[in-house]
């Protein structure tokens, strides 16, 4: 069997900016070890898999060590896959996921993704993420992600984290976030435990951001940048308990898997 495999750099203007992210279309679902096999082999922070239903398509997201619910990253590089490559006919695209429906609309070479918000709660500080980011955050708030908020973007940038004692931590992962200096915030995002020591940009981690953001600056509208090495930018918009992401993608590569 040979399947097609596209490498999208999503939330990028260029090629090698933004986030990659491998993008595999399917005529039917493979087995599950055999997907999780493909994202090990593809060794990206994610591996998108596409399947066309009787209501859009249905998306699954793989890291290189195991499935998981939400994936803003790899949605906007599936979407720029059947929109640019597949010649998607009309504006939106459906896709049925473990985190429900999530939808897609192109303006040009922008798409923005309407996901669930999911902001956090105020919590106390454990010593392990201290040790983790080698600092105390000014507030964390636990959801999914612990969300570390930082006084300034300088020290977002300047933390050099600790990979094993972040692996120990008891959620997905770590986001850590400051106001940004030409943007309104900046962020980064940590997941060894998910085979990610650093994400260079995490669509879903924006869906604890924008709300917190938007409640401190009183604004429903945001812009933001993950300030990781290769770096990317994501405009959010607050609309009650969804907000709406949006970025651009660029292809890189085109392969074929044989199996």
């Amino acid at each position: 069997m040979k399947l097609k495999q596209y490498q999208i750099d999503a939330f990028a203007e260029r090629a090698f900016e933004g986030n990659p992210a491998a993008v595999c279309p399917l005529e039917h679902w493979l087995e599950d070890r055999i997907m999780q096999a493909i994202a090990e082999e593809n060794n990206l922070s994610e591996t998108a898999f596409v399947l066309p239903s009787q209501d859009g398509f249905e998306l699954r997201w793989f890291t290189p060590v195991t499935e998981v619910d939400l994936c803003g990253h790899a949605t906007l590089a599936a979407a720029h896959v059947l929109f640019e490559i597949l010649g998607h006919a009309g504006p939106t695209i459906a896709f049925t996921t473990r985190s429900g429906v999530l939808s897609v609309e192109r303006h040009g070479r922008l798409l923005t993704m309407d996901f669930p918000a999911t902001p956090g709660r105020s919590c106390a500080i454990p010593g392990q993420l201290i040790t983790g980011l080698g600092r105390p955050p000014l507030e964390l708030l636990a959801g999914d992600d612990y969300l570390a908020v930082f006084a300034s973007e300088a020290e977002v940038r300047a933390i050099t984290p600790n990979q094993e004692s972040l692996a120990q931590i008891d959620r997905r992962g770590i986001i850590v976030t400051a106001p940004g200096s030409e943007v309104d915030f900046v962020s980064r995002f940590f997941a060894p435990k998910y085979g990610i020591p650093e994400d260079p940009v995490t669509g879903s981690a924006h869906c604890t951001l924008a709300p917190y953001w938007a409640e401190k600056l009183g604004k429903n509208t945001l812009t933001a940048r993950q300030v990781s090495k290769r770096g990317g930018r994501i405009d959010c918009v607050m609309q009650g308990e969804r907000v709406l992401l949006s970025g651009t993608a660029v292809t890189v590569m085109e392969t074929v898997i044989t199996l």
